[in-house]
């Protein structure tokens, strides 16, 4: 009675198991697409993580068939948060020469909360907030979409300031929402589409806590506030197929509504100090295909 009870509750959730969908689902179809999603890369140069980016990144580079393009979950850098400019720029400056002397494919970035400059002691800067990140990886806005294989790829902005304006919460905001409303009106039913943003709109890892007592705590930032609002908007278009995240540093997979949102652990593992909890260092391959359909896996490149 007590799973009957959590299965009404949860709205026909379906949480599935964090594996690959078997080879023989795509019925011997040739791809349109092979992407890699990382996130949580958290670079900086201690703890081995320049030699472990770059064994990840020849990993992606060395898949058969041959990987299209990179998505880039966010948490780029190790963190931006509190730091000073030298160290920031530091972090930034590895990055580039990581990138241009290691990776040969196009990647698109979204900007996790590791990626934002909240110093308060410079808030009357120019770069403050996210536009340092932002002008490093030559963005002009922190949401944006481009269409590749007959796929519309949807990049959130998934990071904003709390209540307070001391800390960050998870959601799109009033002209965000508004926008990805009409990039979705606007988009040809038959087109389908893949969301990217750091924060997750929909995951079962925070769940996965010790100790519980008789209830979860689920905070702001770990999961968007407005998903209730963002499934809503994806049930009235059925194309939306995929939303991949990262943030929680663990893999999971739940499909809900006939949208998959994949949950896909994190380059740095237990930021570069092992797994963290059962998932290990890694990044997501998928394939997509024309009608929609995708496969998917976690590789662990360590």
């Amino acid at each position: 009675m007590l799973r009957r009870s959590l299965f009404k509750k949860f709205g026909g959730l379906l949480l599935a198991p964090a594996i690959s969908l078997p080879a023989m689902a795509a019925g011997g179809r040739k791809p349109v697409l092979r992407v890699a999603h990382i996130t949580d890369v958290h670079l900086h140069n201690k703890a081995g993580a320049p030699d472990h980016f770059r064994k990840c990144l020849h990993h992606i580079q060395s898949q058969s068939p041959k990987v299209d393009f990179i998505l880039n979950g966010g948490d780029i850098v190790f963190d931006m948060n509190k730091e000073n400019l030298s160290a920031i720029d530091a972090q930034w400056q590895l990055l580039h020469s990581i990138m241009k002397e290691e990776c040969s494919l196009p990647v698109h970035y979204a900007l996790g909360n590791h990626d934002i400059w909240w110093s308060e002691q410079n808030k009357g800067q120019a770069v403050y907030g996210k536009q340092y990140a932002m002008d490093q990886l030559k963005l002009d806005a922190p949401y944006y979409s481009f269409v590749k294989g007959g796929w519309k790829f949807i990049v959130l902005d998934s990071v904003h300031l709390d209540i307070d304006n001391t800390w960050y919460i998870g959601k799109l905001g009033e002209a965000q929402m508004k926008w990805l409303t009409e990039e979705l009106r606007t988009t040809a039913k038959e087109m389908p589409v893949c969301v990217l943003s750091h924060i997750p709109i929909l995951t079962a890892t925070l769940m996965v806590q010790d100790n519980i007592v008789n209830r979860w705590e689920m905070l702001g930032g770990d999961m968007h506030t407005d998903t209730a609002d963002i499934i809503r908007l994806f049930y009235q278009h059925p194309n939306v197929r995929l939303c991949l995240s990262g943030h929680i540093h663990l893999r999971d997979k739940v499909v809900y509504n006939n949208v998959t949102y994949l949950c896909n652990g994190a380059v740095s593992g237990a930021w570069w100090e092992g797994n963290n909890r059962e998932t290990g260092p890694g990044y997501g391959l998928v394939e997509l295909f024309a009608d929609g359909s995708f496969t998917e896996r976690y590789v662990n490149y360590q």
